[in-house]
This record gives C-alpha cells, sequence and structure tokens, in this order.
C-alpha cells in the first residue's frame, strides 16, 4: 500500500475510533457508524485531508454536524497517523494536516522500488481484453488509427499498472464482404492495365491509389498470367497476393508506434473453425431468428426493447432509438460483418477474459448498443463489454487544416504521420485530450522542441534532473540515503506541494484504470515537470547545508524516477540530456 492510502487508512481508522469513544461516553447517542468519506481539498492550505463524517452522520445521531464534529475531535487522538494536527470548518467540516512523517515515507516510498512505484493490486488481476486499431486491411491506415493506436496502448499499459492481467489483441478483417470488395476492385485494376477503360471499375469498389499501385505490382511481377483465368481464381490471386502486403505493412508501422501486439486475430479463424456458423445456431435455437426476403435475420429489435424496459425506459425512449433487426447471414448465403463479430466476441469471452473494452470511432456509436444486446442474446453478460468511442482526428499546420500529404499528394496515413512527427510526440500528444472529444493535432507543435510541446516539457524535467545530478557528481556530491531529521527539512510549500504530487500518482493510475482514460497520466505527468519547475526556481538543490542539500537531492530522484516511470509505462523515452 502506497503512503498515501496508508495515511487515509490510519485517518479513517483514528476517526471511527473517536466515534465510538463519544458513543461510549454518551457524546453521541448510540448509531449505527455513518459512511463517510475522506478526499484532498482542491486547497491545501485549509488542511491535506477533509473528512464528511460529521455531515454524514448528521442523520443517524439526530445532531447537528457542527456538534457532530466537535464530539469526534474531543476523543479524536492522531498519535497513530500520519497527520499532526486538525481544526473543524464551516458547518463541521473536520481538516487534517499532514506532518513530516508522511512526506518522508512519500520519498522513501518512490526511491525504494522506483520501476513498481504507482503499482497497485486494484485489479486484482481481472483478466482484461483491450482490442484496438483493428484497421480494415483493404487499405492503409488513418489519422482515427493513429489516434486509437495510442489510446488503446496507452489504457492497456494503465490498466496493467493497476493490478489488471491486461492482453493487447488487433483483429483483422481478412474475410467477409470487404474482401470480395478487395477483391474485385484488385480484378478491375489488373484487367485495366491489360485492357484500358474497356474494363469498368466497380461502383462501390475501393478507389484509393494502393489499388492501383498493387495490381500493378502483381502485373509487373506476373505479366498477364492471370487474364484467361477465371474470376473468382484471379481474384484470389490478387487478393493472396495483395492482402498480406498490407497485413505486414500495417504489423510494421504498429511496430514504428511502438505497439506490440499479443495477437493479431485474424476473422478467417472464426469461418474455418465454424464459430460464425455456431452463433446462427444458437440464436435460431433460442427463437431470435427468422428468415424473410431469402437472407436470415436477427431479432435485434425485440432483444433491446426488453433490454431497455428491464432497466426502466420508457417506451417513448425506446421508439426514438428506431431500433432494427439485423441480417445475420445474406441471401447469398455468406455472414454478414455483425454475425461475425459476434462470433469474435463470444470467443474472447470463451478465451477467459473477465472484461472486453473495445476502442472503436465514434461512427460506430449505433453498434455498441447492438453488440450489447447480442452478447445478451447468447447467453453471456453484454456488461462486460466495454467500449471506448472515440471522436475525429483533425491534422492542423500553421492554424490551417491539413487533408493532403505533401510527399504523396494523397490523403494523410498514419505512415505519413510517423515519418513527420517523432513518436514520442504522437503517442503523448494522442493521450492529451479525452476520447470522447473532437481533437486538432498540431503537426508543428508535435515537432517542436520547446516547452510548448507537452512531451519535451516532460522529458526536458527528466533531463533537467540528470543535468543537476551530473553537476553535483563532478562537485563530489552524490544522493546518499536521507536520514528522517534531512528529510525533515523539507517545509518549504514548493516542496511539500511536489512531494503531494508524488504521494497521488497511484491514485491517479487507479482513476485513470477506472473511467478507461489515461489522458489522466498525461496531465499528471505534466503537471509533476510543472511543479519540479517551480521547486528548482524557488530552492536552490545545492546550499550550505548538507542535510537540505541531499533531502532535496532526495526530492529531485523521486521526480526523476516517476517521470521514467511514467514515460516508460507509455513507451515514450526518456532521455538523460537534451
Amino acid at each position: 500500500m502506497d503512503t498515501y492510502s496508508k495515511a487515509v487508512k490510519m485517518l479513517k481508522e483514528a476517526i471511527t475510533e473517536a466515534i465510538n469513544k463519544a458513543i461510549k461516553n454518551g457524546e453521541l447517542p448510540q448509531a449505527e457508524l455513518p459512511q463517510f468519506i475522506i478526499e484532498t481539498p482542491a486547497d491545501r492550505t485549509h488542511g491535506d485531508f477533509a473528512t464528511n463524517v460529521a455531515m454524514a452522520g448528521a442523520k443517524a445521531f439526530r445532531m447537528p454536524p457542527f456538534k457532530i464534529a466537535q464530539a469526534i475531535t474531543s476523543n479524536l487522538n492522531l498519535e497513530n497517523t500520519m497527520c499532526e494536527r486538525f481544526e473543524t470548518a464551516g458547518p463541521g467540516f473536520i481538516n487534517f494536516f499532514l506532518g513530516n512523517d508522511y512526506y518522508s515515507a512519500v520519498i522513501r516510498d518512490v526511491l525504494a522500488n522506483p520501476e513498481t512505484y504507482g503499482s497497485s493490486d486494484f485489479g486484482k488481476g481481472e483478466k482484461v481484453m483491450v482490442e484496438f486499431v483493428s484497421a480494415n486491411p483493404t487499405g492503409p491506415m488513418h489519422m482515427g488509427n493513429a489516434r486509437g493506436g495510442a489510446l488503446g496502448d496507452c489504457l492497456a499499459a494503465v490498466l496493467d499498472k493497476a493490478g489488471f492481467d491486461v492482453w493487447r489483441e488487433f483483429y483483422v478483417n481478412d474475410a467477409g464482404n470487404q474482401i470480395e470488395k478487395f477483391g474485385s476492385s484488385l480484378e478491375a485494376r489488373y484487367l485495366q492495365i491489360f485492357k484500358g477503360d474497356e474494363i469498368v471499375f466497380p461502383e462501390d469498389g475501393y478507389q484509393g491509389g494502393d489499388i492501383t499501385e498493387l495490381a500493378q505490382e502483381y502485373a509487373d511481377a506476373n505479366g498477364d498470367s492471370l487474364i484467361d483465368v477465371s474470376s473468382e481464381e484471379r481474384k484470389a490471386a490478387l487478393v493472396g497476393y495483395a492482402l498480406p502486403k498490407n497485413i505486414k505493412k500495417m504489423q510494421a508501422d504498429m511496430a514504428k508506434y511502438k505497439i506490440t501486439y499479443d495477437k493479431w486475430f485474424f476473422e478467417s479463424e472464426l469461418h474455418n473453425s465454424g464459430a460464425v456458423k455456431e452463433v446462427v445456431d444458437i440464436l435460431t435455437e433460442k427463437g431470435l431468428t427468422y428468415e424473410e426476403d431469402g437472407a436470415v435475420w436477427y431479432k435485434n429489435k425485440e432483444i433491446l426493447t426488453n433490454k431497455l424496459l428491464a432497466e426502466g425506459k420508457t417506451q417513448k425512449y425506446i421508439d426514438n432509438l428506431e431500433l432494427k433487426d439485423d441480417v445475420l447471414i445474406r441471401k447469398n448465403g455468406n455472414p454478414t460483418y455483425f454475425t461475425a463479430d459476434i462470433a469474435y466476441h463470444k470467443n474472447k469471452f470463451d478465451r477467459g477474459y473477465n472484461t472486453l473494452i473495445d476502442v472503436w470511432g465514434a461512427d460506430h456509436h449505433g453498434h455498441v448498443m447492438r453488440m450489447k444486446g447480442a452478447m445478451d442474446a447468447i447467453g453471456y453478460d453484454g456488461d462486460k463489454l466495454d467500449v471506448v468511442l472515440m471522436q475525429l482526428v483533425k491534422l492542423v499546420k500553421g492554424g490551417e487544416l491539413v487533408k493532403m500529404s505533401k510527399r504523396t499528394g494523397k490523403a494523410i496515413q498514419l505512415a505519413d504521420l510517423l515519418d513527420e512527427v517523432p513518436v514520442d510526440s504522437a503517442r503523448f500528444l494522442f493521450n492529451t485530450r479525452e476520447a470522447n472529444t473532437q481533437m486538432d493535432f498540431d503537426l508543428d507543435l508535435a515537432v517542436s522542441q520547446d516547452n510548448q510541446n507537452p512531451v519535451y516539457y516532460v522529458q526536458y524535467a527528466h533531463a533537467r534532473i540528470c543535468s543537476i545530478l551530473k553537476s553535483l557528481a563532478n562537485d563530489g556530491i552524490t544522493p546518499h540515503e536521507c536520514t528522517d531529521a534531512e528529510l525533515a527539512m523539507l517545509t518549504a510549500a514548493e516542496e511539500r506541494e511536489l512531494i503531494n504530487h508524488l504521494a497521488s500518482y497511484s491514485s491517479e493510475i487507479i482513476s485513470a484504470a477506472k473511467d478507461y482514460d489515461p489522458t489522466k497520466i498525461t496531465r499528471y505527468v505534466t503537471q509533476l515537470a510543472t511543479l519540479f519547475h517551480k521547486f528548482y526556481n524557488a530552492c536552490r538543490v545545492k546550499g550550505e547545508d548538507e542535510g537540505l542539500t541531499q533531502a532535496r537531492l532526495a526530492l529531485c530522484c523521486s521526480v526523476k524516477a516517476v517521470i521514467k516511470n511514467v514515460l516508460t509505462m507509455f513507451n515514450i523515452s526518456c532521455p538523460e540530456s537534451m
């Protein structure tokens, strides 16, 4: 348990003991102990901790909160806590002020285990799968994939730090309608090379230049060998050539982006194993399908209506959703993407994952309720599927919107971004805005090497501390393990503020894990850098007092350790000089 959590636990026990004493000596009436919280005030000049116990107990004790607070504080013993004093405020708040032992313990905590500091057992080892990016392999990855990659990977890192057993997965849609369309598009471009404009390109085909390039590559290597074969054989050969190349490029882009998946799961595995057919059979056995116009349909509207009514939603609310049934098997006998997706999520649960987290683009918002309902329908818990919806990204340069790559003259792809912007900047900046907000990604900011660029600002704080340590080492001053008396010398407001921020790291990790929001950690570490610079400008590290110098060195080393801890967790480099 980290020092902050220990301090809260000790204080809660002391308050509970004081209430029991007050009841025993008649200052409070006999009643069930109230549920209360201990929190950190926004303005710490009013106290390091505050509790609402007096207000929470007003109903049970049938007394004004202020009198309850008096009864509690008259019996309160802070001897076994890390607090040195308290005061009451307002209608009955009790505020507590931490003592030197607390601040010393925080620094000792950090320096004892710098790599694992901030870790907790909050997740209790629960198996969680984070599926993210999962881009269509029929074309290059785009800006949405860039944001989703950074967000998903850093979310997985936060969950891992918070004590979950995390698995990262990329779902490759290498089967179904989009592959049919991919094959038809490649076929048309291939035939156009030899037969010209007499070959009409499919109306719903993929128009990207990458399709033309892949067809040309095949033709350059194999000539007109596919001209006289059947369409099915031709498409199979072209897809067999192009799809592995696209997937290999996706894997290379993810590797360059410093993302390593535990598994690349191929949709074709589901079809080949019979898993897709199995979910149709399950739904049919449950009476949740019907046939119409030669297709097999899933009773999505019925399932979701019943689910929403059970949750207390009104029929008017449900009607406004305009729910519809979904096709599972098309007229041509091929399953839809939705059917395969049901099978995929079933497969995830069958592999023993307690919670499934999907990172999807906001345009998939209508799919969330359908998939949760489908999980319920086949006998799983749809509430164990959580979807992080991610808004659009706009690229900005010089204050202007950028849509085309200068290098290729085409829409900007993930690969273009990683050629132009340092990977560290991309990973950090994409995690500075919550997923549910639209984002302007500033290309000028991302490549700048000044304090306006938040990742540079944080990295510079780390490098600055390394420089301080090196400079002092040249003067013969190296850090040693501080005594309690030395650490007790850290009493300046800037020092205490910095230590308090260090102490909150574990709770910030837990909060980010609870909310699926890694941006809390980029904000945390940016604030840590700010507080360090504030401390450095106010407090001279090398001073006349050797004990104070050592204490401040210990504080510098603690900040350095936590910055490295965060950046390493997010797979961002942590330079020692800049």
